[in-house]
């Protein structure tokens, strides 16, 4: 085994603090914070510093229902080099005014702000991305586009801009770290933190998020890629069969046989399926009317809105958005866990010098 060096006269560290929101993405934050402990093993010293801090002091409670502590309320007062904000699903978790404001003396000093997942969400109605390049996970971008038009907002895992970091969520912000502790220590220690994580590469924050299809189905079928991409442009005013066909320069027929024979569906049912899901995404983090959503993904009616809806997802549109129970939608006609059971919280403490 190769044996670690220790380096001599090292700078002080680098002091990453996490802001966690409630329901924050506990895969998303260990992979961030996972690279910066790891440098401090790989080198034995301390390179990194990752304070945790919640609004209030309360221990943050991720979307898996573990809770972090020891945290710190945020203060504006703390001595850090970057401050990431760590959110997940719940895109109104927070008041946006109120997070800009405890944000505000941060940005006074020159600290760096970064979001993972979707706090670049949160980022963005506070109104701290403005004039900058960001991303978000993939499920969020097509939101991003329609609420803040102004802003760019790129597919890719990461996006280092001057004093923004943003990062699309997943194992991303292990990429997006590992490229800051690249930049700061050298190749060589990412390199290695890379290989004890068992990472094939760093992947770099042009890297897309989701495999595109042509990927997935190599470069053979042109034709069936393009195809889909048409599907997936024109949601709103959905094209025909026969336009589809004429636009990829093959006939109907040619087309359904693409699409039975490598995504083992009709081409009618495949765009079905992309236009419910985008119609999901729209009903879980947008407060748009159903009627709205409906019109939005190219439905004549909201009544056949529904009906395809629940066919699809087995629920109505109306129960999709009604409080969730421990993970199940409260629905008369689903059973509700019974009243004496509860979910138990479990609380994870965080030690920065653990060791793998």
């Amino acid at each position: 085994m190769e044996q670690i060096i220790r380096k001599i006269g090292l700078p002080t560290a680098d002091r990453y603090g996490f802001l966690l929101l409630e329901g924050f993405t506990m895969m998303a934050f260990a992979a961030a914070i996972e690279p910066l402990r790891t440098a401090n093993r790989h080198t034995e010293s301390e390179l990194y510093q990752f304070p945790l801090f919640t609004l209030d002091g309360v221990p943050g409670r991720a979307s898996n229902n573990l809770t972090l502590s020891p945290v710190q309320p945020l203060s504006g007062k703390e001595p850090l080099d970057a401050l990431f904000v760590c959110a997940g699903v719940d895109l109104h978790s927070v008041n946006p005014e109120h997070l800009r404001e405890r944000l505000k003396p941060f940005i006074r000093r020159g600290v760096a702000i970064g979001g993972i997942c979707t706090a670049t969400y949160h980022l963005a109605r506070a109104g701290l991305l403005d004039g900058y390049r960001c991303t978000v996970h993939w499920e969020n971008i097509p939101d991003m586009h329609d609420e803040f038009p102004h802003l760019v907002v790129s597919s890719g895992l990461f996006e280092l801009d001057r004093d923004r970091y943003t990062c699309s969520g997943g194992t991303a912000p292990m990429d997006m770290m590992l490229t800051l502790i690249s930049q700061k220590h050298g190749r060589e220690l990412s390199g290695r933190i890379s290989e004890g994580m068992l990472c094939e590469r760093i992947r770099d924050g042009s890297d897309r998020q989701r495999m595109p299809l042509r990927l997935r189905l190599g470069s053979s079928q042109p034709k069936l890629v393009e195809a889909v991409e048409l599907m997936e442009a024109n949601i709103e005013e959905p094209m025909t069969l026969d336009e589809l066909a004429t636009h990829v320069g093959i006939s109907r027929r040619q087309l359904e046989r693409l699409f039975q024979k490598h995504l083992q569906c009709v081409p009618t049912r495949y765009y079905l399926e992309i236009r419910l899901r985008r119609a999901r995404e729209l009903l879980l983090r947008t407060p748009r009317s159903i009627v709205d959503i409906a019109f939005a993904c190219g439905f004549v009616s909201a009544p056949h809105f529904s009906k395809c809806y629940r066919d699809f997802f087995g629920i109505p549109p109306r129960e999709e958005r009604l409080p969730r129970v421990d993970g199940i939608t409260s629905q008369p006609n689903r059973p509700k866990p019974p009243a004496a059971t509860t979910k138990k919280t479990t609380t994870a403490t965080l030690q920065p010098d653990s060791t793998l």
